[in-house]
């Protein structure tokens, strides 16, 4: 136990949580400690100053559990979280964070940029988006389209039962997927239904299998 340190237990208390939250852990002044998901990043460093609007600042000033909606003015991107204060001995010392991604409700097509104007898409329809030259490319049968919002921006707009972030530059709707292949350094190849090839880069992989199920 003495070669355990901090940084360590807290990423083996990390990896209980699920991939799509992302956990941070504060003093009363700054971060401590932060793990990303692949469905949420606020950037977050080990050192950085805790800002005002935050849930680790509310929870802090008030001593009480917050959880609730933050709008992306705050950090830059919205979220939903909870923050939970902790103390030592009667005294307030920092706060525990989870971090969920904010989903955006209501919206059940993707309006896209033609050469005429522009094009709703359904979300059914979507086959996958891929993120290339400075624009979010967004592909169905017979037709595709450019947005303006970045993937991570669709991440939180797509339903998450449909839509995988399977690689920096893709996301793909699972319903379109015919096959998938292995390739090398445990990735995937994703034949979709429009034959096109996708690859699943490896840092999402074991994200990718377990939210898939193989």
């Amino acid at each position: 136990m003495e070669r355990l340190t901090l940084d360590s237990l807290l990423e083996v208390i990390g990896e209980l949580f699920s991939d799509e939250i992302s956990i941070a852990i504060s003093n009363t002044n700054e971060y401590l400690y932060y793990r990303r998901s692949k469905r949420i990043d606020l950037k977050i460093q080990k050192g950085d100053r805790i800002k005002q609007g935050t849930l680790a600042h509310k929870a802090i000033v008030t001593e009480q559990k917050v959880s609730e909606f933050v709008d992306r003015d705050v950090l830059g991107v919205p979220y939903h979280g909870m923050a939970v204060p902790f103390h030592f001995e009667g005294v307030l010392e920092g706060c525990v964070l989870a971090i969920y991604p904010a989903y955006t409700e209501g919206k059940t097509v993707v309006t896209v940029r033609s050469e005429d104007g522009w094009k709703p898409i359904p979300f059914m329809d979507v086959n996958y988006l891929e993120a290339k030259d400075r624009k979010t490319h967004v592909f169905s049968e017979g037709y595709s389209g450019t947005h303006t919002s970045t993937l991570q921006d669709f991440e939180f707009m797509l339903p998450r039962e449909n839509f995988i972030r399977c690689h920096r530059s893709f996301i793909v709707n699972v319903h379109h997927i015919k096959e998938i292949y292995p390739d090398t350094h445990s990735t995937f190849l994703l034949a979709m239904d429009n034959d096109v090839r996708i690859p699943v880069s490896q840092s999402y992989s074991s994200y990718f299998r377990k939210l898939l199920g193989f």
